[in-house]
């Protein structure tokens, strides 16, 4: 099955929709067994549907009311690429958060993501320098 816009968006929906719930089982069903999630560039990827469910699980545990939005910018192959947005609240601070990225999704012929790539940056204050 060769990935296009609407395979790619249904994905995205459930991805910001399992977000969105704070569902980290949702999430962890939209990747393969032994799909890997790159967070950012300089982490170990989560491995597999128990790590990314985990990662989640702690992740969301500290959000409320969060929004998700995308847009999808093309794909290649079987890989996605797409902008992304989410406003939350921090638990338990209830501070509004932005964040603001760029995922890269490679998926299989069922519609599961294999390899999930992210680069974002929020609009929290930073605590220290950064570096020189």
């Amino acid at each position: 099955m060769a990935l296009d816009v609407t395979i790619f968006s249904k994905w995205l929906d459930a991805y910001g929709r399992a977000w969105e719930q704070r569902d980290p089982k949702s999430a962890a069903r939209l990747f393969t067994p032994d799909a890997r999630y790159y967070w950012t560039p300089f982490e170990e990827p989560k491995r597999g549907r128990p790590g990314i469910a985990e990662a989640w699980r702690a992740a969301t545990s500290r959000q409320k009311d969060i929004e998700f939005r995308y847009q999808v910018l093309g794909f290649s192959g079987q890989r996605g690429l797409a902008h992304w947005s989410c406003s939350l609240k921090r638990v338990p601070s209830l501070q509004r958060v932005r964040l603001d990225g760029i995922l890269s999704a490679e998926m299989n012929d069922s519609g599961l993501c294999t390899e999930f790539r992210e680069w974002w940056h929020s609009d929290e204050p930073r605590t220290g320098a950064p570096a020189e």
